[in-house]
Order: structure tokens, then sequence, then C-alpha cells
């Protein structure tokens, strides 16, 4: 699998229509914000100028970010990852991983020389540039802030940057390094839709010193952000009681999920409230498994025995995990760790 969230893959392998699937493939929030209340009039004019500076008072709020930060939204994170490696200075680049493969994939796109780093503190001699997922997707590693600011001062005398992927940031606001960016040239990206729970409303941002910023801004151009987005965004993004409830919940909803994977036997290693990573030496099985009850997880190219479950939206969602583990455990002889075979070649 490539990315989660895509159930075309699913019913094209295992049959099915879309609305039987149980997907929890993704990291994105199964109860979004609410959109009910927009009338239909903001999908018929162009953004405007004053819709942009709301949006940005109210990432600005909900994200701490420094006056002296400045912010830039962004049709999606993925467009701002896409960009990044054409306009940081030229040098090779160390990404903390395995991670989110999609940043490697740009930087080599873009003909930059990329190298592997398991922690910050392995930062090679010869990169100019680093990456880092914090919260790391798929595990929830979490650099500290004197970690992060420890490897922002190394490159600052490169002349490097240090890009701090944040998509998952919304959970713990005190994961945030934005003020990082006041004295170094940090570039932090936010996701908008994984926390809200409205992915198809693409709307990112980063956030970093002027000089950056300004350089980002100019190559998305105008208009980059859809009404919509910029309306909905700044909308969601004011509504604080809703943020700190969600964040309450998911924590609850995230232990549940935990006592159904670990009651079927399988080791939690990781995650954050909106996803678990778990590991079980046959999790290619038991991932084939599951998608026979029309049950979708993310499995992982680069590992035979990881498997990542976002949250189901109910408690039916959860229970109809806990019964499927079960009948998946019985299929799948040995499934719990300690007991397991290696993967089936064939799957």
């Amino acid at each position: 699998m490539k990315h989660g969230g895509d159930l075309a893959e699913a019913v094209a392998r295992h049959g099915g229509a879309r609305e039987q699937w149980l997907d929890l493939s993704t990291g994105i929030n199964p109860r979004p914000w609410s959109i009910a209340n927009f009338d239909d009039g903001l999908w018929q004019r162009l953004p405007s100028r004053s819709d942009e500076l709301a949006l940005q008072e109210a990432a600005r709020a909900a994200y701490g970010v420094p006056e002296q930060v400045a912010l830039v939204a962004a049709p999606g994170t993925q467009a701002l990852i896409q960009w990044l490696p054409h306009l940081a200075p030229a040098g090779a680049i160390a990404i903390v991983g395995p991670t989110y493969a999609e940043h490697q994939q740009a930087w080599r796109n873009a003909g930059r020389e990329v190298v592997t780093i398991a922690s910050l503190d392995q930062l090679p001699d010869d990169a100019r540039h680093v990456l880092i997922v914090n919260p790391n997707n798929p595990d929830g590693r979490i650099a500290s802030h004197n970690e992060l600011a420890a490897a922002a001062q190394k490159l600052a005398a490169r002349g490097g940057w240090l890009v701090i992927d944040e998509a998952f940031a919304d959970v713990d606001p005190a994961i945030s390094a934005a003020s990082l960016a006041e004295q170094w040239p940090v570039v932090i990206l936010r996701s908008f839709g994984k926390f809200y729970g409205l992915a198809g409303v693409r709307l990112g941002f980063a956030l970093a010193p002027a000089a950056i910023a300004d350089r980002l801004a100019l190559a998305l151009g105008p208009w980059s952000c859809s009404g919509p987005a910029l309306v909905i965004g700044a909308a969601a993004l004011r509504d604080q009681a809703w943020a700190e409830q969600t964040r309450a919940r998911l924590r609850v909803e995230a232990a549940a999920l935990d006592q159904v994977l670990g009651g079927a036997g399988l080791e939690l290693v990781g995650g954050t409230s909106l996803y678990r990573l778990v590991r079980c030496p046959r999790a290619l099985d038991l991932h084939a498994a599951l998608a026979r009850q029309q049950i979708w997880c993310r499995c992982f190219d680069w590992s035979a025995e990881l498997l990542r479950f976002g949250l189901p939206a109910d408690q039916a969602g959860l229970a109809r995990l806990a019964a499927a583990l079960a009948e998946a455990g019985a299929a799948v002889s040995g499934l719990t760790s300690g007991r397991c075979a290696s993967p089936s070649p064939s799957i």
C-alpha cells in the first residue's frame, strides 16, 4: 500500500461495495467538524483576500504561531511537500525515518541526495537539510524542542533548513515547535484535514521565517486554496471548544482501540490518538484476513511485521473490528507475537 484511504484498491482486490467496508487505513478523525451550516454561495465566488486573511488569523491563533513567524496556506500539505525540494538551497537532505514516504520521494524527484537517519543525533556532516515528521507517522515518536532546536542551529550554520511535518500535532498543541522559526530557518507543515476530519477540503499550512514563506507563496500563486477551504478552515480553526473536546474524545477512543488490538494478541508499538501501530510477524496475513472481511487497515512496503489502525467512527465499528480480529486469529494460525511464522510470500 502506498497510502491509506483508497478503498478502490481494497474493493478491486477483495470485492464488495464501498459502503460495506470499514476503512481504518488512515489517521483521519472519523468524526469530522461539521460543515452543515455553510450556504451554496460559497462555491460560486472566487476566494477573496479577506477570506485569506481570516484563515491566516485563525490558523495563527489555533497553532500558536508567533507574530514574527509567517504563515502560508496551501491546497493541502502535499502541495508544500512537492514544492520544498525545489525552493530550498542546494544540498543533500537527511530524513528521520522510516516515516511518511512522500517526503523522500519528493526530494529524490527533485534530484536531491537523500539519506535516512534513525534520529536527529545521527545528523550527517554533509547533509544541508533535515526533515522530521513530529509526531512521526506511523510510530508516533516525538522529538523534544531541545532536540529540534539543536538540529536547527546546526543547519542554520550550514545555510540549510529544518523541515518539521506536524501533520498530527493537533492532538497535543504542546508538540508544536512553531517558535523555532523565530530564530532559525525552520519550516513547519501543518495539516488541517486529519484532526478536523476534512481531508477532502485540501488545506494545509507552512509556518516559516518571512523569506522562506514568501518563496512558498510565490510558488503556489494566487487563489491556491479554494474559497470553501478558506472559509471552512477559518471557522473550524476558531472553534477551540470543539478542538479541546475532540482531543479528550480521541484519547478515550484510542485507549478503547488499544484494548481491542491488545485483546487480539497484537503488540502495540506506537502511534498517536488518531492511529495505533501494532506488530505481528504475520502482519501481511492478518491484513489480508481482515480485508476478506472488508476491513481495511494500513500495511507497509518496508515492513512485513507492522500494521496501522485508524479509529473506528463508533462502537459498532469497534465491535466489528474485535469480531473480525477474533475470526482472523483463528484463520491465521499462530497470529499473536511470539508464535507467528514468517509472512506468506503469496500475499
